[in-house]
């Protein structure tokens, strides 16, 4: 029987691809053959000496001590694609949130509260504080097109938006699921220049952490809407407030907030 310490939560459905009579998994297992994990931050945890496996359910490994694994032998799996359908919907979400104002626009509906009969009179007044312009015809720029960045790609192309992709690393797999109406930028300076939105789906190297920084967002559009579902760490925290605060970034839409931006007018 294999043993699989479960360092997160997992979905019922997929342990029950794991059926009892040939795995125990659970997170009390003990001197496991496998650990299964999703968010968890294995550096500086040591790793159990039975260890063959660690299998991550997501696509970054970054949260995984590669090297320690690779010098004892231990097999690192992850799982592209698997969530790429939950993270396009989060972006496009995040594009329609950060056009419209939405969210600035369900509280200041909230605060109406108490005015009884006048409210409906007084959302009809004051309901263009919170207009913001359309996704069609407006430009997407996609950093990366793995399973995620095509994903966005192609949903933004029926939305009726114009898509431009970079990718210098781009697989065969993933060219041949890309809509033949995403154009090809030569750089990522090229890319983001004349970009709307800039959508960040690349995973985090050494190489690409901090990317985004001011040499970047100089060549930036000005008023574009960023946002990064992939890693915190790809944005330069610094070079992005300062690109907030001169309005080149109109606004920030992340699920990696930290102390520095978690209150920051223009961060969703």
């Amino acid at each position: 029987m294999f043993k699989v310490k479960l360092i997160n939560s997992i979905a019922p459905a997929g342990l029950a691809l794991m059926p009892a009579g040939r795995y125990q998994t659970g997170p009390e297992v003990e001197e496991p053959d496998a650990l299964l994990i999703r968010s968890r931050d294995l550096h500086g945890l040591e790793l159990p000496a039975s260890l063959a496996a660690v299998v991550r359910a997501g696509i970054g490994v970054n949260n995984i001590p590669l090297e320690e694994c690779t010098r004892r032998g231990i097999v690192v799996f992850n799982t592209p694609g698997a969530n790429a359908n939950s993270v396009k919907e989060l972006v496009l979400a995040g594009m329609l949130i950060a056009s419209r104002d939405i969210l600035s626009g369900v509280n200041w509906a909230r605060s109406l509260a108490g005015n009884g009969g006048e409210v409906p009179g007084l959302v009809e007044k004051g309901k263009s504080r919170f207009a913001g312009p359309e996704l069609q015809g407006k430009r997407l720029a996609v950093i990366g097109l793995g399973a995620i960045g095509v994903s966005v790609a192609n949903s933004a192309t029926a939305l009726g938006m114009e898509v431009t992709g970079f990718d210098p690393f781009i697989t065969v797999e993933a060219a041949w699921g890309l809509s033949r109406q995403v154009a090809r930028a030569p750089s990522l300076a090229a890319l983001v220049a004349a970009a709307d939105y800039v959508s960040i789906h690349v995973p985090l190297l050494e190489e690409t952490r901090g990317m985004i920084d001011a040499r970047v967002f100089s060549k930036m559009k000005r008023g574009a809407r960023l946002l990064n579902f992939a890693r915190g760490s790809l944005v330069n925290g610094p070079d992005l407030l300062q690109a907030l605060d001169e309005g080149v970034v109109s606004v920030y839409v992340t699920d990696f907030p930290d102390e520095a931006i978690v209150a920051h007018e223009r961060v969703v």
